[in-house]
């Protein structure tokens, strides 16, 4: 419990330049309590003596001159009422003072800079700090705006205050329960996880406040609005619960109508505030007076909500605002009275703690279970209800834990009811059982897994097959290439040693191995343009997807790809587009950095030339010198470089934009050439493997796997590359001449098997059956090919 006065504060509002100020003095003596002097001259009475007091003194806990900033203010009286919130305690704000002297830019703040924040927006934000900091504790906080309206309640917070008029809303009643304790009626509570979310509820009750013009303020007002934050805090485990609430009060201004001449709806809501005020003031000076048993609270709205902060459990806290020009002196000094006696007032802020009601009642029926368990096993009277699955499943829970704690002191608790225990046992006798079946099930699926193992053999077997089948394939073409470069080397060595003795005359028929011979269709070439005419069915196996990317590629057919783009007719095109497009984009990256050291040039020189003036005219007023009209030498010569970085700033943005558009254009072009290379090679890729499938199955129904030595000799082919209908190159295999004799002719007879096989586009290699392994196969062998002939 915590005893105090309530803590009063002064802030007094700058003066407008047209009012004259009053007179007072601030006495801020370490020793003694600050105090504020305020002096008011006698006036001379057309003679008459006058005899009323010239200077008042007020004593403060705090006084803020004229100059004091928000922060300032949040720092010495908020933020200790906050503090003693997040402890648990209950706290009020509420500022005090006439209309115009302060109060609502003290509590909410301004609206035109961030530094003009008020107490409300300021604690929020230290609220919610302290809560990110603080990890041992689950909070929960909530926001209430109330406002008080011609002496009647409305929630600011409800989503209908904007569409309807005010007399439609629900208005917001005091209830009292037996314990006086104050609940509103209709008044809303907005759970808030975050700053952001409790921000946006103060901007929205803000914009639906009463607010009007009157002669003491341009936008005064009209009601009392008390901003409400509930915090709860409870500690993870403990069952209890700390609640607080924080009220931040921004009451209406009070205000002589008499002086204002106000009218109509003002001078209505002018008499709701001063009769509202005037029954605050009567509960604190009964709640000053010590024999005083009444206090009036209901008298108002207001002082029934703050029953707490005025006289009760809450540390309260009071701004006096006061507006010292002449014309308001006397308000002036009538808010210091009323804060001298809101000093009397000593309130006692206790801890709210409390036991959460949810533990409390799940801690009650446990206590009345184990009571009724002593008292059946007491009188021996036995239970015939069932128990709930949802208690089966629990002690079946317990059961398996006791069974898996290692601890030998642990215990199986279940309470006195012999139900639970019957269970446990029939439960313990079902593991039991479970776990001797299950030894026997494992024994049973042991001899199970030794008939499944010619399953698995079968399985290894095929896998090995198939490992080997490709161990098979490399060899071949390593064989092949191996083959095919000594051919190379062979003819070439042969041409340039009996070039002579190689020519025949026009009319006998050329040798086997002049590649100039026209050539002559082998017998099964009609079979084999039959078996072309319908190549679809073989397309679908060996093309990719055309929107797939290189990384689906077999690594075969990525090595023909790089050798296709390699032989392309637009290669060099391409790679010409790219260097241009780095060359384009280095140069837009110098004329960016150009153009952003040239912006920043120009916005120094334009500060040094506002510079200048300013020291012109400074030096004008101080020296009492005219400003010339003419500006000096060095205006002119900084607004000379001004001009001339504007217009190199210019030429540089145009030709950043040219740059742009051209590096588009070359993008343009780059992708459209990327798309046309590759369905060029999606097309010859697709043609190549189409005719090699059509041309394999003679071999492949002979030997899957092995082929037969004179086919293997007679593979040794010599590839060049022959132009096709869409303009790339395709590779076409060309025999390559055997040994020859001395006399000019070849070693042996011609071979018919090699003639049948002269014309094929490959070598006849056995294939797979598999598309994909297929594909791979015949693109590394072309790869190579292309490879053997560039190099012999």
């Amino acid at each position: 419990m915590v005893k105090q006065t309530i803590q009063i504060f002064a802030r007094v509002k700058p003066t407008v330049r047209k009012q004259p100020q009053g007179i007072y003095s601030i006495d801020e003596d370490e020793k003694l309590t600050p105090s504020l002097e305020i002096i008011l001259p006698r006036d001379l009475a057309d003679g008459f003596v006058n005899n009323k007091r010239e200077s008042y003194r007020f004593k403060f806990q705090r006084i803020f001159d004229q100059d004091a900033k928000q922060e300032t203010i949040f720092e010495n009286i908020a933020k200790p009422v906050a503090e003693s919130v997040l402890a648990g305690y209950n706290g009020t704000i509420f500022a005090y003072g006439q209309t115009g002297s302060g109060k609502t830019f003290t509590i909410t703040g301004g609206a035109e800079r961030y530094s003009d924040r008020g107490i409300i927006p300021r604690t929020l934000s230290y609220i919610f700090e302290q809560l990110q900091k603080d990890s041992s504790k689950i909070y929960t906080t909530h926001i209430s705006y109330l406002e008080i309206y011609n002496e009647c309640g409305y929630d600011l917070l409800d989503p209908r205050h904007e569409a309807s008029s005010l007399e439609d809303l629900p208005k917001v009643t005091v209830l009292e329960d037996p314990d006086q304790n104050i609940h509103l009626k209709n008044l809303s509570l907005h759970q808030a996880t975050t700053e952001e979310e409790a921000l946006n509820l103060l901007f929205l009750g803000d914009t639906n406040r009463m607010i009007a013009e009157t002669p003491m303020n341009q936008a005064s007002t009209r009601s009392h609005c008390i901003f409400t934050i509930h915090l709860s805090s409870k500690e993870p485990g403990s069952a209890t619960v700390r609640h607080a609430k924080l009220h931040l009060v921004d009451l209406a201004g009070s205000e002589r109508v008499a002086k204002t001449g106000v009218g109509g709806q003002i001078l209505t809501e002018a008499k709701y505030i001063n009769l509202s005020l005037h029954y605050l003031e009567q509960v604190i000076i009964a709640l000053s007076e010590k024999h005083r048993s009444h206090i009036p609270y209901r008298n108002s709205v207001m002082t029934s909500v703050l029953r707490d902060s005025l006289g009760g459990n809450c540390m309260t806290t009071m701004i006096a605002t006061l507006s010292l020009e002449k014309r308001n002196i006397e308000e002036s000094i009538s808010t210091c009275r009323f804060a001298q006696r809101v000093a009397l007032i000593k309130n006692e802020a206790v801890l709210n703690e409390e036991i959460d009601p949810r533990l409390m009642i799940i801690r009650l029926q446990k206590e009345i279970q184990e009571l009724k368990d002593e008292l059946a096993i007491v009188t021996g009277e036995r239970r015939t209800e069932m128990l709930t699955e949802a208690e089966l499943l629990q002690l079946e829970k317990l059961v398996t834990s006791f069974l898996e704690d290692q601890d030998p002191e642990s215990k199986l608790e279940v309470g006195a009811d012999m139900r639970k225990i019957h269970h446990c046992f029939h439960y313990l006798k079902k593991l039991l059982n479970d776990k001797i079946h299950g030894m026997s099930r494992a024994s049973s699926e042991v001899r199970g897994q030794d008939c499944q193992e010619p399953l698995q053999e079968e399985e290894y077997k095929k896998l090995r097959d198939i490992l080997q089948q490709r161990d098979n394939e490399i060899n071949i073409l390593v064989n092949m290439l191996k083959k095919e470069k000594k051919k190379a080397q062979d003819a070439l060595r042969f041409s340039s040693t009996d070039r002579g003795e190689l020519r025949r005359p026009c009319g006998s028929p050329s040798p086997l191995g002049n590649p100039d011979s026209p050539r002559t269709l082998p017998p099964s070439a009609p079979t084999q343009a039959t078996q072309d005419s319908s190549p679809s069915q073989y397309r679908s196996g060996f093309l990719h997807r055309k929107t797939g990317m290189r990384e689906e590629m077999s690594l075969g057919r990525q090595e023909a790809f790089e050798i296709f783009k390699r032989d392309h007719a637009d290669s060099v095109t391409i790679e010409d587009n790219k260097q241009m497009l780095k060359q384009r984009f280095s140069e837009a990256k110098a004329l960016g950095e150009s153009i952003n050291e040239a912006r920043s040039k120009i916005g120094r020189l334009k500060e040094e030339i506002t510079q200048r003036h300013v020291q012109q005219v400074a030096l004008g007023v101080s020296e009492n010198i005219p400003v010339p009209s003419v500006p000096d030498l060095l205006e002119e010569k900084l607004r000379s470089q001004l001009e001339e970085e504007k217009r190199s700033y210019k030429s540089m943005f145009t030709r950043l934009k040219a740059l742009k558009v051209e590096i588009e254009h070359l993008q343009l072009l780059m992708g459209k050439a990327k798309v046309k290379l590759q369905k060029e090679f999606e097309d010859w890729w697709a043609e190549e493997a189409t005719s090699l499938q059509v041309s394999s199955p003679a071999v492949n129904s002979s030997s899957h796997m092995k082929p037969a030595p004179q086919i293997l000799e007679s593979q040794h082919e010599r590839p060049q590359l022959l132009p096709n209908k869409s303009g790339v190159y395709t590779r076409k295999i060309l025999p390559s001449p055997g040994p020859l004799l001395p006399g000019g002719e070849q070693n042996g007879p011609s071979n018919p098997l090699e003639d049948s096989i002269r014309e094929r586009p490959v070598s006849s290699v056995p294939l797979t059956g598999d598309s994909q392994t297929d594909s791979d196969i015949l693109a590394f062998i072309k790869a190579r090919q292309s490879i053997l002939q560039r190099t012999g």
